[in-house]
């Protein structure tokens, strides 16, 4: 291994030991892959990760200089194919690895930086944020999982939207409070946390279903090697949208609701099993 092999195999590391730290359930299902996938995929996880820590946690710094500072890093490491930020070396390499565009970059981003004055959203905004901090991340995502093959990108570009909206849906309703309470954010359109009821958590969870039957076919035919990572995702998030589902609105409202540790092991244990009878 020469020098650079060894600087790129650290900034790897970096971005692995990122999502190991932040997300047990993410890192569980990205263990999972074939080995081939798992490095590309911590590289974006750690990129996404980063951003959103810019704007949800460093509230005692200038968040948009940091935001702008970091999105300039992440453009100039793309084009001249190096960064003295390791997470953002890793990420340059699988943008051009896997051809990831542009507008996918910039539709994260520019989700980032919603986060930054926004408060409350309408419809188009709440499309326009699921998409830019979500489905685009699933996109990224598929584009490692397809390696070049274009025709199988396109075929599963809108299932795995649908995946990442419903992942990012769920996550607004379990941490319905903690966004109220510690960023002053509502998400969803026309909800009012103070009166947020039954007719408002039914119409919001029958937006999640829609996501997750539009999703399924997609993750079935999912390359080999990526298909069973991301069915252990979608089983994780299934599994705590029932728990939501079962919860009553003033719960949801008043708790983070959690899948515990040995539930997602049973998970593990039973999506493999699914898996190796081709049951999924």
């Amino acid at each position: 291994m020469n020098h650079i092999q060894l600087y790129d195999a650290t900034c790897s590391a970096c971005s692995s030991l990122i999502t190991k730290r932040y997300s047990t359930s993410f890192s569980l299902g990205i263990r999972v892959f074939n080995k081939r996938f798992r490095a590309p995929i911590y590289a974006i996880y750690g990129f996404v990760r980063f951003a959103d820590e810019i704007v949800d946690t460093f509230h005692d710094h200038p968040k948009a200089e940091l935001l702008q500072r970091f999105r300039e890093d992440t453009y100039r490491a793309i084009r001249e194919r190096i960064s003295l930020n390791p997470v953002l070396h890793s990420f340059q390499q699988v943008v051009h690895q896997y051809g990831i565009e542009n507008e996918l970059i910039d539709a994260f981003l520019r989700s980032m930086e919603m986060d930054l004055d926004r408060n409350t959203y309408d419809a188009h905004g709440y499309n326009e944020y699921i998409y830019g901090s979500a489905e685009v991340v699933g996109l990224m995502c598929l584009r490692v999982f397809c390696e070049g093959n274009t025709e199988q990108y396109e075929s599963l570009k809108m299932p795995a939207r649908r995946l990442g909206a419903a992942f990012q849906k769920i996550n607004f309703l379990r941490d319905l409070k903690s966004d109220f309470d510690e960023r002053g954010r509502v998400y969803f359109p026309g909800i009012d946390f103070t009166r947020f009821d039954a007719r408002d958590k039914a119409h919001i969870e029958s937006d999640i279903k829609a996501d997750f039957d539009a999703a399924l076919d997609g993750i079935r035919n999912l390359p080999d090697g990526s298909r069973f990572g991301v069915y252990l995702a979608y089983k994780y998030y299934t599994q705590l949208f029932a728990k939501i589902r079962k919860a009553p609105p003033q719960r949801v409202a008043d708790e983070r609701i959690r899948v515990s540790d040995k539930r997602k092991v049973y998970l593990l244990f039973s999506s493999a099993l699914r898996h190796s009878f081709n049951l999924l």
